[in-house]
């Protein structure tokens, strides 16, 4: 079955709650709220589908629209997009994937936006005593072409412990390993949008399967699972 893209009038509904972001917007437009957030559901399950075809997917979560204002200094109370992660099945798959719809700046994205310390540890050293193999993989003509650079934060010079003067401290000083591909309201929209989000998490699967194998191994390569 054909899965159209994300409409107008959801893209309307999220223009809309950016420029009245507040209750009594939102509760007289609950109707609409309602339909774009199921509109939303529907495309998510069809992403979950594709994947399903090259991987395992634990689930797929859909963030609440309503912001956590507790320590935030901003207090309107709405996120104007709807967001929805897809987690891998099982501690020998690492990784993640992530659909944002918002007016102007959809986007998708995967890779490992926080990983714990003992997962970045892991990967630093990997990247410390070897780094080819990382570099080949995210330079890949073809998996360049869909994702590009590899984007996320950084500490400023080295983290504690390893040489700034390294030759790939560049990749070292890294937080974050994540790649994220930005789309317009009229690619969102376009029914080919689901293939492309399809095609797109495939290419990303060399990447998850090098960062899989060094987060289920030691230096040593031998496995560190039970």
């Amino acid at each position: 079955m054909e899965v159209p893209g994300i409409s107008a009038e959801t893209l309307g509904f999220l223009k809309g709650l950016r420029e009245n972001n507040n209750k009594e917007w939102f509760e007289s437009h609950r109707k609409e709220y309602d339909g774009a957030r199921a509109e939303v559901l529907n495309f998510s399950d069809a992403v979950r589908a594709n994947l399903q075809g090259h991987d395992e997917i634990e689930r797929a979560k859909v963030f609440r629209i309503h912001r956590d204002l507790r320590f935030s200094k901003d207090k309107t109370p709405y996120k104007p997009h709807f967001a929805v992660s897809f987690s891998r099945l099982g501690a020998e798959r690492r990784g993640g994937y992530y659909l944002r719809i918002r007016p102007g700046e959809s986007f998708i994205a995967c890779g490992f936006w926080d990983p714990n310390k003992e997962d970045l540890f892991r990967i630093r050293k990997e990247l410390e005593q070897e780094a080819e193999v990382f570099k080949r993989v995210i330079a890949e003509p073809r998996f360049r072409s869909a994702w590009g650079e590899l984007q996320g934060d950084a500490v400023k010079t080295a983290p504690k412990g390893f040489d700034k003067e390294h030759p790939n401290i560049e990749w070292i000083r890294k937080k974050q390993f994540i790649f994220t591909r930005s789309f317009s309201d009229t690619e969102v929209q376009n029914t080919e949008f689901i293939h492309t989000v399809g095609e797109l998490f495939l290419e990303i699967r060399p990447f998850f399967n090098l960062m899989s194998e060094i987060l289920t191994t030691n230096l040593d390569g031998e496995s560190v699972l039970d």
